[in-house]
């Protein structure tokens, strides 16, 4: 595979892009902002997927893998109104969050990924929270959920900091459904 960042951009397509990134919200935490993807991000997802840390979604992926999934979580800007959020931490990509809807999915989904290096801080934390509240309060989607690969016990333990619940499994019993909310509930 070409990598995708060797084939140019023009500048007309350069601009087009900008104006569509404009579109994204960003989101400000303490310590984090949250971002529109921009091609220049797809090494660092591939530095997650594509290695053992993507273990708890099916990988290590391919680079076409990897390329796929980062075109999905940044196509949903346009068919949903959500997507992917690249996580900056000190002006780094500390890594990814999303509100997205998969293949398999029952409800809109909170996900978040994070570089190695950037664990153990607390910023999936925050940028998994202000992702949480602008689908609800924003949004106002009628439910969320994260859906944890069974014993990814760092997700699992974020999921529960965030205040969700498990309610249930899918996937064939390989994933634990972490229910932020259901129709019906406020807060």
């Amino acid at each position: 595979m070409i990598a995708p960042l060797d084939i140019p951009v023009t500048p007309d397509a350069a601009a087009r892009a900008a104006a569509l990134e404009a579109l994204v919200p960003v989101l400000r935490t303490p310590r984090c902002v949250l971002r529109a993807p921009r091609l220049t991000d797809f090494e660092a997802l591939h530095d997650i997927t594509g290695t053992e840390r993507g273990a708890h979604m099916g990988g290590p992926w391919t680079a076409e893998q990897t390329w796929s999934d980062f075109c999905g979580m940044t196509a949903t800007w346009l068919l949903r109104g959500h997507g992917g959020w690249t996580i900056e931490h000190a002006g780094e990509i500390a890594g990814f969050v999303l509100i997205g809807t998969e293949p398999g999915d029952a409800e809109h989904e909170l996900g978040w990924l994070l570089v190695d290096r950037f664990e153990g801080r607390g910023l999936a934390f925050e940028a998994a929270g202000a992702a949480r509240d602008h689908a609800r309060h924003v949004l106002h989607l009628p439910s969320l959920a994260s859906y944890v690969t069974i014993g990814n016990v760092r997700s699992e333990r974020l999921a529960a900091r965030l205040g969700a619940r498990p309610a249930g499994t899918a996937y064939d019993g390989t994933v634990t459904i972490w229910r932020h909310w259901s129709a019906g509930e406020t807060t």
